[in-house]
């Protein structure tokens, strides 16, 4: 995917020798959470926020409050993961892309790079959602993989969606595959699935037993 193709340049960096009021302006007009400046060599120098904005007095320059600039940015090759990474890294939804000689090149989109991720096979392919969780020491992606298609099935994506207590949930999308013998490959390696899967034969044995042995008892 070429990610210059969705590099925006309807908004110029605001020069720092401007008035507030023009930065206050533009967030009156755009939903953005931030709005780039620059100084008087044209240089980007960061972004300032609409929160801080709004605090500033109007009349003053831009420049009297450049020290609340946050200095975030991309580069023109940095890859789109990285690039979701410094959107949320920072609360934006704006990210000024940078050359590699620090020329402002214009400006990423939150929703556009979020639309990228949407695009890619763990989102677009059908199939099925399953979280499991193991320790931090006792994980490892290649066990993952190797329970997963050691039951015939096919791995389309893997991420950390959290980490507690020493304990890493794993987000996995699968193909087409016997779910509940994966679900249950899992368990054996000591996985905990975390699953509202309807047809989990597994744990619905479980509560038959259960169930039967509470009946017995109460005979």
């Amino acid at each position: 995917m070429n990610l210059l193709n969705y590099i925006i340049n309807d908004i110029k960096p605001v020069a720092v020798t401007d008035k507030v009021s023009e930065i206050q302006l533009l967030f009156n007009q755009l939903t953005y959470s931030h709005i780039p400046i620059k100084n008087e060599d044209n240089i980007y120098l960061g972004c300032i926020s609409e929160n801080d904005a709004h605090c500033f007095d109007s009349e003053k320059l831009i420049k009297d409050y450049s020290y609340s600039a946050e200095g975030f940015f991309v580069r023109e090759d940095t890859n789109w993961l990285d690039i979701l990474e410094a959107f949320a890294q920072n609360s934006t939804n704006i990210m000024p892309v940078l050359s590699n000689k620090n020329v402002y090149l214009g400006y990423y989109e939150l929703n556009d790079v979020i639309s990228l991720f949407n695009e890619t096979p763990f989102f677009s392919e059908p199939g099925s959602i399953l979280i499991i969780e193991k320790s931090l020491q006792d994980y490892s992606f290649s066990e993952i993989s190797q329970i997963v298609e050691s039951n015939n099935g096919k791995l389309l994506g893997a991420f950390i969606s959290k980490i507690e207590n020493d304990v890493a949930q794993i987000t996995i999308k699968l193909g087409e595959a016997d779910l509940n013998e994966i679900m249950q490959s899992f368990r054996r390696y000591s996985y905990n699935v975390l699953s509202n899967y309807e047809d989990d034969k597994y744990l619905i044995g479980l509560k038959e037993r259960s169930d039967y042995l509470n009946k017995y008892l109460n005979m």
